[in-house]
């Protein structure tokens, strides 16, 4: 991993008692499969799939990588497609990742890198049953109360597990932005190594 993102993640904060009871259901997902030699496919879902779902994707994949867990695969969608916010991508390049725009539109897509020989997360805006995520066999990661309300049913998923994060974009124009973005990113990555670093290989 490039060394920054190292520095990141060996600031993570704690993840308090409270949430680690939310984010059990998601850890005994990913254990269940691992322990059956399964692939482990992760949906992680919000209403626009452009903040919080991508953060989340993108952490839990570092995350599983760092536990050395070959058997996992993290996906996001949204229950409309619109384009991941700038925001975003200039957040995770400050904590270390590498993010090369591939092509450029109005739903730009973007190559997320957290290492030079990796292959990279492509990170652009779609509906959660895109023909770019799984059809079945998935858990289906609800980030967003809006889209767990609105989307009572999943086509699909073997799971649907609710993992509500407060949605940035309240910060959105604010002086407070840069260290909201900052301060959400974090909460979702330390979440999501929390999660990886119960699972038993």
């Amino acid at each position: 991993m490039y060394q920054k993102l190292i520095e990141t993640i060996s600031k993570l904060p704690n993840v308090n008692e409270e949430r680690k009871k939310i984010l059990q259901p998601l850890a005994d997902f990913v254990q269940q499969k691992t322990n059956q030699k399964q692939e482990v496919n992760i949906n992680f879902i919000c209403t626009h799939n452009s903040r919080r779902s991508h953060l989340s994707q993108v952490w839990a994949q570092v995350a599983a990588v760092n536990y050395g867990l070959s058997n996992v695969h993290c996906y996001s969608g949204g229950t409309e497609e619109t384009a991941l916010f700038p925001k975003i991508a200039e957040t995770l390049t400050q904590q270390g990742f590498h993010i090369l725009k591939i092509a450029d539109n109005k739903n730009p897509i973007h190559a997320i890198k957290y290492s030079d020989n990796a292959l990279p997360l492509i990170g652009f805006s779609k509906k959660y049953d895109s023909p770019f995520n799984p059809v079945s066999a998935f858990a289906a990661v609800m980030t967003c109360s809006q889209a767990d309300g609105g989307c009572p049913f999943i086509a699909g998923a073997e799971k649907r597990l609710p993992i509500n994060f407060e949605d940035p974009k309240i910060s959105d124009g604010t002086a407070e932005q840069n260290q909201v973005y900052a301060d959400s990113s974090l909460q979702i990555a330390a979440e999501m190594f929390y999660i990886f670093s119960t699972i038993k290989l």
